[in-house]
């Protein structure tokens, strides 16, 4: 209950960030094109540097096993939505298979999760959430490649691993096995650019729900009973199955957490790249993020 309310509370604070971001676009001092800057900055440079910055505490035995568990849930719930989307989609309607499985397997658990993350359960959360987003940037760029294009392009392997998040979190993780911490003097500016994380983030996801026609939106019930996929059912199921693992509770919340985020931003790039429907994907984007706001903290309850 207590996580519930938690998230609750952040996520009234996200919803605001976001509504900055709509009244940005709607008054013309954020268009596309910079919302796409802005979001390249978040992705390329704040997102990596949050991460890397969690690895900078004291080397902890517990702390390694955690990230190990993370590492281990993370693998296993990809495995859960991969699987049961193929089953639950199993009828290519209007040619939207594809966009709907990716939508349900890819969760926004950057731009969404680390804040969310953070908020509730500070950088040892984000700690344990680089684990979850490691296996997320290596399958969206081959699994997910391969859904969206229907083609194997094995290329994308080696950009998966060249991708600031996995760069970030190895050379992270290796700081922290070797014990390197970074002098005050470099940490106070890195901290303050790594605090800009969530108020961007919200502000770029706002002017993307700006965007979105929201009558047609409302008017396509499929939306809806995508949008129940991705954040009651999949979710719901995988923190019922954690829930009865026996281990520490920041460790599953955070997989759990990151799994009830809403549809990654990935999934309207893509969409763009492999010629799908560029509109349906915004919808659901947008429709999965509006809707999180209601149905993380009910996940929450069972973490």
């Amino acid at each position: 209950m207590e996580l519930a309310f938690i998230s609750l509370k952040q996520i009234i604070t996200m919803i605001l960030l976001m509504s900055i971001g709509m009244l940005c676009f709607r008054t013309g001092l954020i268009d596309d094109d910079m919302n796409k800057k802005l979001s390249n900055f978040v992705l390329m440079l704040v997102n990596p540097l949050v991460i890397f910055l969690s690895y900078q505490r004291d080397f902890h035995k517990d702390l390694l096993v955690g990230l190990m568990i993370s590492l281990f849930l993370a693998v296993l719930s990809f495995a859960i939505n991969i699987l049961l989307s193929g089953i639950i989609f199993r009828k290519d309607k209007d040619n939207n298979r594809a966009i709907e499985r990716f939508a349900c397997i890819y969760s926004n658990c950057g731009f969404i999760g680390i804040p969310l993350v953070n908020g509730m359960f500070g950088s040892e959360g984000v700690f344990f959430i680089t684990a979850y987003m490691t296996v997320f940037n290596l399958l969206v760029w081959t699994h997910g490649v391969i859904l969206m294009s229907g083609k194997r392009d094995w290329k994308s392997i080696r950009k998966a691993f060249l991708s600031t998040s996995v760069i970030a979190t190895i050379s992270g993780f290796v700081f922290f096995l070797l014990r390197i911490q970074l002098p005050e003097f470099l940490m106070d500016p890195l901290r303050a650019l790594g605090n800009t994380n969530t108020p961007l983030a919200m502000i770029v996801a706002g002017v993307s729900i700006a965007q979105t026609n929201i009558r047609e939106l409302i008017r396509n019930i499929r939306i809806f009973q995508v949008s129940l996929v991705k954040l009651l059912v999949l979710p719901i199921i995988i923190a019922a199955l954690f829930s009865l693992l026996p281990y520490e509770q920041t460790v599953t919340a955070t997989s759990i957490l990151a799994n009830a985020c809403p549809t990654a931003t990935t999934l309207i790039m893509f969409a763009y790249k492999y010629e799908k429907k560029v509109t349906y994907a915004s919808q659901l984007f947008a429709a999965t993020t509006l809707l999180s706001m209601i149905t993380i903290p009910i996940i929450m309850l069972f973490a």
